[in-house]
């Protein structure tokens, strides 16, 4: 699997996850939602990072 590959793979996992969460939490500031909504932050940075690289 290439890097791209696996850093989607990640970023769709992590949505899911968070979207899983935002609906078990019901409030978009809770701790755990915005832990998770900066690790996204910090892959969604490292993939377009990758794409800036890549041209």
């Amino acid at each position: 699997m290439s890097k791209e590959e696996l850093l989607l793979k990640k970023i769709e996992e992590l949505r899911s996850l968070m979207n899983q969460l935002i609906s078990e939490k019901a409030d978009l500031i809770d701790p755990d939602v915005v832990l998770l909504s900066q690790k996204l932050d910090i892959l969604l940075n490292e993939y377009n990072e990758f794409l800036r690289e890549c041209d």
